[in-house]
């Protein structure tokens, strides 16, 4: 085994961690959004259908994030 292969494995390591760090970012942030809609909801019941809209749009930015941090994964992995 030369330096390369060992330099090659331990990056490949890495940057699998850091897409599971990432990951941690969207999963804080969809748990937000969703805890602020049912807040949003029970405050304001004849909202909810609104509120339920807004909540999907938010979940799908957040979650955007997520696939930047496993795009970022394929491209230093490589």
């Amino acid at each position: 085994m030369d330096a390369t292969t060992v330099l090659a494995e331990v990056s490949g390591s890495i940057s699998t961690v850091g897409y599971g760090l990432a990951a941690i970012g969207p999963a804080i942030g969809v748990g937000i959004v969703v805890g602020k809609t049912i807040e949003g909801v029970a405050r304001q019941p004849e909202l909810q259908g609104r509120l339920q809209v807004m909540m999907w749009i938010g979940i799908a930015f957040t979650e955007a994030l997520a696939f930047i941090g496993i795009a970022t994964h394929f491209i230093f992995a490589a």
